[in-house]
């Protein structure tokens, strides 16, 4: 007979399994089953950067990248997403949607560099009440990537919410948003410009002297998100799983059954993750369907601003909080504005801004905050952030 919808295994918060979640804190966990990239070729970062539809050309293009401070290609700060995109552990039968990163980045990833990441499951909250799936965990990851040689360019905490996916499918919080949203051509035509409107800084050296408190950044626009979108982004490593085809896959779920569900429409078995690409599974989890991966839209926020800053300063902080889903067909708006400038005690001169993701029905779908370091006219060069950064590598 026939399935009409898809079934995924169906968890609960028992007294049992949030004692065994307990007993887990402080665990580091196998990232075997999680790894993408790990060298930073140059494929690699290209299929990374485009999948993110990030143009810079110090990403991509030697013979730019080689007149830069770095001389080579340099992996953007949101390239450590695709060596680990987060281990996918523990409440089993729950839902679990990625919601956030507090990022810190501390080298640069050159070409070929080869980077090995940690990760460690260091605490979890709840469960709370939720309007999503009246009670939800808020799981907390302890992320890290080292270069060769053991240096750490990256940390990372990140925060997983889990679900009862039963819950969520009853409650229906997003049933009634229209989708896929009705755009006019006009419209779309309009966000096309929009789209290439943005500005890439490069070589242009951007001095903290001439940053104004409250200057906004030129906003970079993502969507209409397509399945190509995501499946791109995807195929750059933003999976935080292997996705695997015929009889690999099949031996691995044969082992894990709740790592798959049937689907209904091709009676192939599919990954959860296929949320992102696959409507039967995104209404398994509740949602009206396929939506975008939570580190990608982080992606999205890190193009913005390092088109900001150009070639010469570096990104040192970035905090996004993932509040809405980004659906098919959805427009997003990503902005920044300045709110501080200082200056380290180590002689860093650095800009705070705010950041903005706005979806067309108005919703911040990922307010953030982020913290660059830009150039002084009154340091020399060998002071600027990327020379002192470069002068770290061992």
């Amino acid at each position: 007979m026939a399935a009409t919808e898809a079934k995924m295994t169906e968890g609960e918060f028992t007294p049992e399994l949030i004692a065994e979640m307990e007993s887990k804190k402080g665990l580091k966990l196998n990232l075997a089953n999680h790894l993408f990239n790990e060298e930073a070729t140059r494929g690699a970062i290209r299929r990374f950067v485009d999948g993110v539809g990030d143009p810079n050309p110090l990403w991509r293009d030697p013979d730019y990248a080689k007149q830069t401070r770095y001389g080579t290609i340099v992996a953007p700060p949101s390239w450590v997403f695709s060596v680990l995109a987060g281990v996918q552990f523990g409440w089993r039968g729950l839902a679990g949607f990625h919601s956030g990163s507090d990022m810190e980045f501390h080298l640069p990833v050159l070409r070929n560099d080869l980077i090995s990441p940690e990760e460690t499951f260091a605490d979890f909250d709840g469960p709370r009440p939720s309007k999503f799936a009246k009670r939800i965990v808020i799981d907390y990851f302890d992320d890290r990537y080292h270069r060769q040689g053991g240096q750490e360019v990256t940390k990372s905490l990140r925060w997983v919410i889990r679900a009862e996916r039963q819950t969520a499918r009853k409650e229906g919080k997003y049933s009634a948003i229209q989708l896929p949203h009705p755009w006019t051509e006009e419209e779309l035509k309009k966000i096309g410009d929009e789209t290439l409107a943005s500005e890439i800084r490069g070589s242009e050296v951007r001095f903290w002297e001439d940053v104004i408190v409250g200057q906004e950044l030129t906003p970079v626009v993502k969507g209409p998100l397509g399945m190509t979108d995501n499946i791109a982004f995807i195929m750059g490593g933003g999976a935080p799983v292997k996705l695997e085809a015929h009889e690999v896959a099949l031996k691995k779920y044969r082992q894990h059954p709740a790592w798959a569900f049937l689907d209904p429409s091709t009676y192939a078995l599919e990954p959860i993750f296929a949320v992102h690409y696959n409507k039967q599974a995104a209404m398994a989890m509740g949602l009206p369907d396929a939506y975008d991966v939570g580190t990608q839209r982080h992606c999205w926020q890190i193009h913005l601003l390092t088109n900001w800053i150009g070639d010469e300063g570096w990104l040192k902080k970035s905090r996004a909080e993932y509040r809405r889903f980004v659906y098919l067909s959805d427009v997003v708006w990503h902005t920044g504005k300045v709110i501080n400038k200082h200056i380290t005690d180590d002689q860093e001169y650095c800009v705070d801004i705010e950041t903005h993701a706005m979806n067309q029905r108005g919703e911040d779908t990922m307010p953030g905050t982020a913290t660059v370091v830009l150039p002084s006219r009154s340091a020399p060069e060998e002071k600027w952030p990327v020379s002192r950064r470069l002068a770290l590598l061992k």
